[in-house]
């Protein structure tokens, strides 16, 4: 099967892939509050998992640039922009015509240090796509980015920005076509609406659908105009294995490799579609859970792997670290190192854990209905859309030092992360790391790339009457104001369904 693209030239599935980590040591202080579910915490503990594991020194260990304003508005209006930055716990009181506006307060609570996290783990994710353009690596990995709910103008399912449009929105400087896929019991519902109507990103969602948050990602919701066909939803029922899942998800993603050939993949790793999640009602294991990843992996396209959700924070932690494992090609053994968390993961003290006996409700006639819906969707497809070779946006530049310059050989050790979580001192100087300035720079260009540059810039439209936000290819095919009107009504009527 052709993986179309940009394929790498790392040979077949085994062979060993650069990969790219982004970290940043404070992301684990961030708190929603009491009784919130999302615990940024989760990030700290993968992380030490990883360190223990010793697999920081296999990979290119980063701290993210925070996003700037400007990168936000890329996607996000610049109201909202300006409203993030300026709210605060203590300020809130004063503001409640504008949380209510942009959805504020309860699933998405304001809490101390907000912006700076939504710029930490936006900064991740694009860092990751300026990575990945530039070639410097195969694989680029942000577990505290995915955050796939959140809108052109609101916040929505604990997601204030919306990190996987803004890295997409970065890869297509480079690539004609980006894909992405999503394994979060939720559907990918902010991702799916900033490119309903194009067909230089296709979207494909697995999630659980029904009296579900967010209520969207029905089968029938397929894209609109040029981007009809490029939205694919597999909506599933409470329950489902490791063996169901992929009699969807192999034939799906290997016939949309052979047909979309993309670019670059982007695919978000949510672990709430793991068994016993504390939100979730899936019955994946682990390994079922990062087959998905091993079979993108095994495409060789550029791929920049993001978390999302996870609410079960010890199977979180657990899951990201043998998905790392996954893309830089290392099994890892089943029992747990002593590290910081160890607690944690009492009483057994492994790295996986198994399924429970809950009933699967995705019975075979439904998931070959699916599976055959879907793949004639796909089967009208002719072939990969070209895009004309026009003036695109200016690339954005690395702007970093890189320690190994000093000293190539100085990675993780054994024994360099006894001090991972004092934050009273630097992370050891040890680490492979580097501090990405993700800066738009109108002289610079990516150099191993840009002789595929198109026309990539693609501003965001707000939908009025549905409040989707659509991006237009503009100058590709830009539509008339009636066209616009239509895409209006449609997406509505098929949101109201």
């Amino acid at each position: 099967m052709e993986s179309g693209g940009n394929s790498l030239p790392s040979g077949s599935d085994g062979v060993k892939r650069k990969v790219s980590y982004f970290y940043d040591p404070e992301v684990g202080n961030y708190y929603y509050g009491q009784g919130h579910p999302m615990k940024p915490h989760r990030i700290r503990m993968t992380h030490a998992l990883l360190a223990h594991y010793g697999l920081l020194q296999h990979m290119q260990v980063l701290k993210p640039a925070p996003a700037k304003d400007r990168d936000l508005c890329k996607f996000h209006a610049d109201d909202y922009v300006d409203f993030l930055r300026g709210i605060t716990p203590e300020a809130q009181q004063d503001q409640l015509r504008q949380l209510k506006r942009f959805n504020v307060g309860e699933d998405c609570p304001v809490f101390d240090g907000l912006y700076s996290f939504c710029q930490t783990y936006a900064g991740g994710s694009v860092g990751g796509a300026v990575k990945l353009n530039h070639g410097v690596c195969d694989i680029a990995i942000n577990w505290a980015g995915g955050l796939h709910h959140a809108k052109k103008c609101e916040a929505s399912g604990f997601c204030y920005v919306n990190d996987i449009v803004l890295a997409i929105l970065e890869l297509l400087k480079v690539h004609e076509r980006v894909l992405y896929v999503d394994i979060d019991i939720h559907h990918g519902d902010g991702v799916e609406e900033a490119f309903y109507a194009t067909d230089r990103v296709m979207t494909v969602s697995f999630h659980k659908f029904g009296d579900y948050f967010p209520g969207t990602g029905d089968i029938r919701d397929i894209g609109y105009g040029k981007g009809k066909y490029y939205s694919l939803n597999v909506p599933l029922d409470d329950g489902i294995d490791d063996e169901s899942y992929m009699s969807l998800f192999k034939p799906i993603m290997g016939k949309v490799m052979e047909v979309f050939r993309p670019g670059a993949v982007v695919l978000q790793c949510g672990a709430d579609s793991l068994s016993g999640d504390r939100l979730g009602c899936f019955n994946l294991s682990i390994k079922g859970h990062a087959e998905c990843v091993k079979y993108m992996r095994s495409f060789n396209v550029p791929l920049l792997m993001l978390g999302g959700g996870g609410y079960t924070i010890r199977n979180v932690a657990r899951c990201w670290c043998y998905e790392t494992g996954v893309a830089l090609g290392m099994e890892l053994e089943d029992k747990m190192p002593q590290h910081e968390y160890y607690e944690y993961f009492g009483p057994d003290y492994t790295l996986h854990v198994a399924p429970s006996n809950m009933e699967n409700k995705n019975f075979r006639d439904l998931l070959d209905d699916i599976r055959s819906k879907l793949l004639d969707n796909l089967s009208k497809l002719q072939h990969a859309p070209s895009v004309p070779f026009q003036e695109r946006p200016p690339d954005t530049e690395l702007h970093q030092r890189d320690e190994d310059q000093d000293d190539k050989d100085e990675r993780w050790g054994p024994d360099s992360d006894t001090e991972l979580d004092d934050y009273s001192n630097p992370v050891p100087g040890r680490v492979k790391r580097e501090y990405i300035e993700v800066d738009r720079n109108d002289s610079g260009n990516y150099h191993k790339h840009s002789d595929r540059g198109r026309d990539l810039d693609m501003p965001f439209k707000e939908n009025a009457s549905s409040k989707v936000s659509v991006v237009v290819p503009m100058a590709v095919d830009e539509p008339s104001i009636k066209e616009e009107q239509d895409i209006s009504k449609e997406v509505s009527d098929q949101r109201l369904r």
